[in-house]
């Protein structure tokens, strides 16, 4: 069970660009749960995918080294931080371009790692992993909301 989490319903098994595969079918996941249920959903989306993150995080750092890019459990919380704020319309021809923009910001905030991301993956364990996306999480969020901001 660990590992089917942890690899984010095994996304995190892609040879490649394991992170950003976890973060595209996360982003899917969540306009679905968005549409249907609002905020609350998006919100016990990130609970547990936080608590996922911090309850495999020693098994797959013991099996796969210091932040294994297998597992991307930490991928899928941070990405939906982005879109918390976010009223879709529930017609994915108008939302589209919200949801690549919101995905993209979020894998430059979390591939990139700046304004202090770098400094919180340096925690230790389970903290390390998840807490440099959830604040490339909430840069990716500020950005999108700027980005909407000016495009409207």
């Amino acid at each position: 069970m660990y590992r089917f989490l942890g690899t984010g319903f095994y996304t995190g098994l892609s040879p490649i660009a394991p992170g950003t595969v976890g973060s595209l079918v996360a982003t899917a996941f969540i306009w679905g749960l968005s549409v249907q249920f609002g905020l609350l959903a998006l919100l016990l989306f990130l609970s547990f995918w936080m608590i996922v993150t911090l309850r495999t995080a020693s098994w797959f750092e013991k099996t796969y080294g210091k932040d294994p890019s297998v597992m991307v459990s930490d991928e899928w919380a941070g990405q939906v931080i982005p879109f918390m704020t976010i009223p879709f319309s529930g017609d994915i021809l108008l939302d589209w371009w919200i949801l690549l923009a919101g995905f993209l910001l979020f894998r430059f905030f979390d591939i990139l790692k700046p304004f202090g991301i770098n400094k919180l993956q340096k925690l230790k364990g389970g903290f390390g992993i998840l807490f440099d996306d959830i604040l490339a999480g909430i840069y990716a969020l500020v950005a999108l909301k700027l980005l909407i901001l000016f495009v409207h």
